[in-house]
C-alpha cells in the first residue's frame, strides 16, 4: 500500500481526492452514473433523450422568444410570445385588484416577512410570540387591510381578488387553522376519553373519505341553503373554511404518526416530574412529535398549495383560473403554451422555495438533536 492508492481486492484503488478535478469527475460519474451495465445503459439514454428535448425546448422558450412590443403581432412565428405574460403579469399576480391599493398587498407582504423572520431565524428569542402573532393577529390584520371599508380605506370585493396572490392568501389561511386543529384532533384521536376519541376519529374519517373537489362545491352551492334568510357568508370564506376543515384531517393523522414515533417513556417520565397531561403533551411530547413529521407536514403543505388551483371550479380566479380568462381574450388566441408555461414555472418554484426550507428545518433539528 501506497500514498497514492490502497489495493482493493487485488485493484489499485485511488480515491478521488488524490488526483486532480478531472480524476474527481472521472470518479464520481463510474461511482453514479456508469457503475454497472444496466445503469451505463439508462444514463445513455437519459443523455439522448435530453440531447433531442432540451435543444428545442431551449430554441423556443429563450432564443426565438419574443418579449417586446404589447401585443401578439410583435411576436415571431418561431418562438414563445413571453409578451403575453409580461402584458398580463400584474393580472396574473394580484388579480383584479385596483392597482391603486397595490400598496396594501406589499404592506402585508412586509408584515408577514417580519413576523415569519423570527420565527424561522435560527437565534429568536420567545418565538413562540412570533408564532402567535403570525397565525392569529397577522390574518386579521392583512384581511382589514385587502379587504378595506374601515380605517378610510377603500373597500375591495373579495371577487377581485385573483391571481398568485388568492393562492397564497389561500394557502396560508389554510395551514394556519388546519395545523392547530390537527393537533388537537390527533390528540382526541389518542385520548382514553371514548367521547373525545370517538367524535375526533369520526371528524377525521369523514372529511378524510369525501373529494376536495365535492367539499368545495358543499361550501359554494349547499351551505348558503342553510343560512338565515338575509345572512350571506363571503364565498371566499366558505372556501377556505372548507379547506381548513378538509386539511385538518389530513393534518391529523401526520401528527398522530409523530407522536406515536415519541417513546412511552417520555410521556411516563413527565408524569414522574408532576406534570399534567397538558403540560406534557404540549412541552414534551409534542415538540418532539412535530419534530419528527416536519417532512410530512412541508409535504401536505406543498399538496395544499397545488391544490388551491381548485377553488376556481367555485368563480374564484386564482394564478390558473387567471391565465384561462387571459387566454380567452381574442386578441391573445392560440398562446395557451406560453401562459401554462408560466404558470407551471411560478408553481415550482413556490414549491421548490417550501421544499427547500423543510429541508433546512430537518437539518437545523437533526443537527439540534
Amino acid at each position: 500500500m501506497s500514498d497514492a492508492g490502497t489495493a482493493v481486492g487485488g485493484r489499485h484503488y485511488v480515491p478521488p481526492e488524490a488526483g486532480g478535478p478531472a480524476l474527481r469527475v472521472w470518479t464520481w460519474l463510474r461511482r453514479n452514473l456508469f457503475n454497472s451495465l444496466a445503469n451505463t445503459v439508462l444514463t445513455l439514454a437519459v443523455v439522448v433523450f435530453l440531447a433531442m428535448v432540451v435543444p428545442p425546448v431551449i430554441g423556443w422558450a429563450v432564443t426565438n422568444a419574443t418579449i417586446s412590443g404589447a401585443t401578439k403581432a410583435a411576436c415571431g412565428p418561431d418562438g414563445a410570445c413571453w409578451t403575453f405574460v409580461r402584458m398580463r403579469l400584474p393580472t396574473f399576480i394580484f388579480g383584479r385588484y385596483p392597482p391603486g391599493e397595490y400598496w396594501r398587498i406589499f404592506t402585508a407582504l412586509a408584515l408577514m416577512v417580519l413576523l415569519a423572520w423570527p420565527v424561522v431565524s435560527e437565534r429568536a428569542r420567545h418565538r413562540w410570540v412570533f408564532v402567535a402573532l403570525l397565525l392569529v393577529a397577522f390574518p386579521m390584520i392583512a384581511g382589514v387591510l385587502l379587504a378595506g371599508g374601515v380605517f378610510g380605506l377603500r373597500p375591495v370585493d373579495t371577487n377581485a381578488w385573483g391571481g398568485l396572490m388568492l393562492d397564497v392568501i389561500v394557502c396560508f389561511v389554510t395551514v394556519a387553522g388546519s395545523l392547530p386543529l390537527g393537533v388537537l384532533l390527533a390528540l382526541g384521536r389518542r385520548s382514553t376519553l371514548p367521547v373525545i376519541r370517538t367524535l375526533s376519529v369520526g371528524f377525521i374519517e369523514l372529511w378524510r373519505g369525501v373529494p376536495l373537489l365535492t367539499v368545495l362545491f358543499l361550501s359554494a352551492v349547499i351551505v348558503p341553503l342553510f343560512l338565515p334568510e338575509g345572512v350571506s357568508i363571503d364565498r371566499l370564506l366558505r372556501a377556505m373554511a372548507a379547506l381548513i376543515l378538509f386539511n385538518a384531517a389530513y393534518m391529523a393523522e401526520v401528527v398522530r404518526g409523530g407522536l406515536q414515533g415519541v417513546p412511552e417513556g417520555q410521556e411516563e417520565a413527565a408524569y414522574t416530574l408532576g406534570l399534567s397531561w397538558w403540560k406534557a403533551e404540549f412541552l414534551i411530547v409534542l415538540p418532539q412529535a412535530l419534530r419528527l413529521v416536519v417532512p410530512a407536514i412541508v409535504n401536505t403543505v406543498v399538496d395544499l398549495f397545488k391544490d388551491t388551483t381548485l377553488i376556481t371550479i367555485i368563480g374564484l380566479s386564482d394564478l390558473l383560473g387567471a391565465v384561462e380568462q387571459a387566454l380567452k381574450d381574442p386578441s391573445w388566441l392560440g398562446l395557451a403554451k406560453e401562459g401554462y408555461m408560466f404558470a407551471a414555472f411560478v408553481f415550482f418554484v413556490c414549491c421548490f422555495a417550501m421544499s427547500s426550507y423543510g429541508r433546512s428545518v430537518e437539518k437545523r433539528l437533526a443537527r439540534a438533536h
